[in-house]
């Protein structure tokens, strides 16, 4: 599988994935390296999922996405101790 995310240290690399891992978040991929070190990466950053659109459409220039930019609002909200309603 290639490493497709931008900011990842294996991006563009192809490696084998020797496994999976599931997990509260969700799935991840094993995959290993010509050393035998062993990186799990989220399918999302390989290209074994499809492109998310907003990416596409931002040409490669977008940074971040607004449902992940939603959540981490939401993260952030719950780990300062707010109920969620905003000021």
């Amino acid at each position: 599988m290639r490493v497709t995310h931008p900011f990842h240290p294996l991006s563009g690399q192809q490696l084998p994935c020797v496994g999976e891992r599931y997990n509260r978040y969700g799935k991840t991929l094993l995959l290993q390296s010509d050393d035998g070190v062993i990186y799990a990466v989220r399918p999302q950053w390989t290209d074994v999922v499809a492109p998310d659109p907003e990416i596409v459409l931002g040409g490669g220039r977008t940074l971040f996405r607004a449902a992940d930019l939603l959540e981490l609002a939401q993260l952030i909200d719950r780990l300062s101790g707010h109920d969620g309603a905003r000021r």
